[in-house]
This record gives structure tokens, sequence and C-alpha cells, in this order.
């Protein structure tokens, strides 16, 4: 495993849109020393074209696929996680951008926290990746009872320290909102996440997006809650009701 480097793991599934833009985000970042592993999650659009095109310009571009089928975005950040070289380990979704110190300005806050987990506030972007002004910003610290809670962990800020957390503990579960799913899993197990309150990743927001459609995304949350943590009605009433209320204002 490699003393510096940032493994940078995107899951693509018929992103051919946006694909150029976000690898482009990465390349300029003023931390250079990374690697960034595409996973290619059986798109039937341009993007494996793009893809190769993207990797036969930059040698710190890695290639992999899923399979002859669609198998969701925690299946390709798996695989692009169990690939991964580097000291630590990062995702960003393939129509979200970054801005240029972003690995910078988070590896030199994680080594401060001397922690294992880190993630920073962003900004809701348009479907053309304008800053809407809405920023969601993150607590100094988040434990797990907390974040239970409050889901202001958004997937491409996170940063881990994979000397310091075994790649185990963040291989996302096949159900909905697999993110959070793992985010929890992870502090249940002792960790802290810590928050950088910079806004240092604008998340584009397509009309038709998933994490649009407002049901879905409760009907998911509750889930998790039953399902995946074991949480009795009564306890997931009480995170529930915070959740909503804070997913609200995040969003005036």
């Amino acid at each position: 495993m490699s003393a510096t480097t940032v493994s940078i793991v995107i899951p693509v599934h018929n992103a051919a849109a946006y694909l150029a833009e976000t690898v482009k985000s990465v390349q300029a970042q003023t931390f250079s020393d990374w690697e960034l592993i595409l996973v290619d999650d059986h798109s039937t659009d341009d993007s494996a074209q793009i893809l190769r095109r993207l990797a036969s310009d930059d040698g710190r571009i890695r290639l992999a696929a899923t399979g002859a089928e669609q198998h969701g975005a925690a299946a390709a950040r798996n695989l692009g996680t169990q690939s991964a070289s580097g000291q630590y380990l990062a995702f960003l979704d393939a129509d979200d951008l970054w801005m240029p110190e972003k690995l910078e300005k988070e590896l030199d806050f994680l080594r401060e926290k001397d922690a294992a987990f880190a993630f920073t506030a962003y900004e809701f972007g348009d479907e053309m990746a304008r800053g809407t002004g809405k920023i969601v910003h993150v607590p100094p610290v988040l434990s797990y009872r907390r974040a239970l809670s409050r889901t202001v962990i958004f997937t491409s800020t996170v940063l881990f320290d994979l000397s310091r957390i075994k790649k185990e503990l963040l291989y996302m579960p096949d159900v909905g909102s697999e993110d959070t799913a793992t985010w929890w899993r992870i502090l249940r197990s002792g960790y802290f996440a810590y928050g950088l309150d910079e806004t240092l990743t604008v998340y584009r927001r397509p009309k038709k997006s998933l994490s649009s459609n407002k049901f879905t995304a409760l009907t998911r949350i509750w889930d998790l809650y039953r399902k995946q943590e074991g949480l009795s009605v009564l306890a997931s009433a009480w995170h529930f009701g915070f959740w909503a209320l804070f997913a609200t204002l995040r969003r005036l």
C-alpha cells in the first residue's frame, strides 16, 4: 500500500453527459498523487468509450467493470474499493464535482485530527453543476448515535485512512441508501466521523435523480432503521423525526 496515494472510486452507469467534467475536477486537484478507479456498471450509453479515452490520456486512471449486467452503485464502489492501492480512499459520484483543493485540504484535516474517517460540507448544484447557494454545513464530529438523526455525510465528500480502518467495513450493502447504511456501520464499530466545514464538493442534482424522489428517500431511511440497524418502532420513529427535520432544513 502506498504511503501517500489517494485512491478515488467513481461508479459509472450511463453518465456520458457528466464523466469528462467530473474527471477533469479530479485532474485539477492541487494534490496530484492519486489513482482514479472508474468502474463501469453495465452502461448502455457512450460511457464505456469515454472511459477508455480518459484512461488512455492519463496513466493515473484505471478501469474496471461489474460485468454483463447492472449491479448497482454499491457493487461498483465495492469493486473499486477492493482494487484500491492507496493509503487513503475517496468516493466521488460520476456527476458530482470537486473543488481543486478538496483532496489537499481534507488530507491535511484527516491527519490533523489523527482520524480514520472525514467528510466535508458541500453545495447543491443544478443540472449543470452550477452552485445554487444551498450549502450543507457539517458538524465537527459525528458519533453513531448522533449520525442516526443527521444524514449529513455525503458520499462524494468522504475520505478514509485505510491504514486505520479495514476495507471490509467500507464495503456497501445491497440496500437502498447503501452509503448511509455504510456510514452507520462504521460509526457503530467505534469510529468517529470528523467534519471539515468547508464547501469542497458540488452535488449535482438532475431533475429526475433518484434522490429527488422524496417518498423513496423516506422509505429507504425507515428501512435502514428497522432492518439494517434493528431499531424498535419507537426508536426508529424518534430518529426518523429528527432526520426528516434536518433533511428539510438542508433544502431551505
